[in-house]
């Protein structure tokens, strides 16, 4: 996902002399070619990334398209009031690219988890939240996020994530992304772990279940057209994400819910638990501890549905 927003931010940059990146004393070599196409336009910030913050919304203010990429944690949670402050109050055109989002950097230790900071950021008004599920998606939020007039957080991963899509979808603010379609189960995506629902959709089909599969490249705003059909279509209704089952996508869907009590369909939630991982492993032990695997969830759903 981080090669993918590279290249992007890079030809995005070629053809719009608007656009600045900024970074927390990360990517340098990532962004070699960036340098070398915009060798004006780029500023390391370094371990200041409160202050990465006001610069953006400084440049924003005098009318650039300014883009801020570091380590997801340390994007968010150190510039909470910045963010809120001088991005959402101003209401400039900031687009912050959080990399080894959720589990991604399991391997560092807590510090580098993040797994709240959706909650967080979606509480803010005017701030539009974006998860993209593969590389190709990446490239269509950050178009979306740069035509777009709002402040902007997009949650990526580290490297390597498998592509879902054939080609580069088209990324509209407040749309998911239908993959396939089903009847009595809808899988609900949010972010990296589309992947991992597209396989639990193959296993849920070889156990007799056909469930719908969408991707959710926007956690804010929410594709409230889909919610009311698919609550009124499908029996069991799964968000997967890898962050915080409160205040995240299945948060979010659960807020809209309850305001619609007649709506039939039944909200089951996949994420990491309430609790902070204690342990040191690999992103794939991390998913297995909170049961974000295909065949633990494949599990649940098939009980619901029970």
């Amino acid at each position: 996902m981080r090669n993918a927003f590279a290249d992007e931010i890079t030809a995005r940059a070629k053809a719009d002399e608007r656009i600045v990146l900024l970074s927390g004393d990360i990517g340098n070599r990532l962004f070699d070619k960036f340098k070398e196409a915009c060798p004006t336009r780029f500023y390391n910030c370094g371990v200041a990334e409160a202050n990465m913050v006001g610069m953006a919304a400084g440049l924003a203010m005098c009318g650039l398209r300014p883009v801020c990429y570091t380590i997801a944690p340390f994007l968010t949670y150190r510039c909470m009031e910045q963010i809120r402050v001088d991005l959402c109050y101003h209401h400039v055109p900031v687009v912050l690219v959080g990399t080894g989002s959720g589990l991604a950097y399991a391997s560092l230790g807590a510090t580098h988890h993040s797994c709240e900071e959706v909650g967080m950021l979606r509480l803010l008004p005017g701030l539009n939240v974006m998860a993209p599920g593969d590389a190709w998606e990446v490239r269509g939020c950050l178009s979306a996020a740069l035509a777009d007039e709002n402040p902007t957080y997009i949650r990526i991963g580290k490297k390597g994530e498998p592509l879902v899509h054939g080609s580069r979808p088209e990324i509209r603010l407040g749309q998911a992304l239908q993959l396939s379609e089903g009847r009595e189960v809808a899988l609900l995506s949010s972010g990296a772990m589309l992947p991992e629902v597209v396989a639990l959709g193959k296993l849920l089909e070889s156990q007799g279940m056909r469930p719908a599969v969408y991707s959710l490249p926007t956690v804010k705003p929410l594709d409230t057209a889909l919610l009311e059909k698919v609550f009124a279509d499908f029996r069991v209704i799964a968000t997967v994400e890898e962050h915080s089952v409160l205040g995240g996508l299945g948060g979010s869907i659960a807020e809209w819910k309850a305001d619609r009590p007649k709506m039939p369909g039944r909200l089951l939630r996949f994420g990491t638990e309430d609790v902070f991982l204690h342990e040191t492993c690999e992103q794939e032990e991390a998913r297995e501890h909170f049961g974000l695997t295909s065949q633990k969830m494949a599990e649940r759903i098939a009980a619901a549905l029970r």
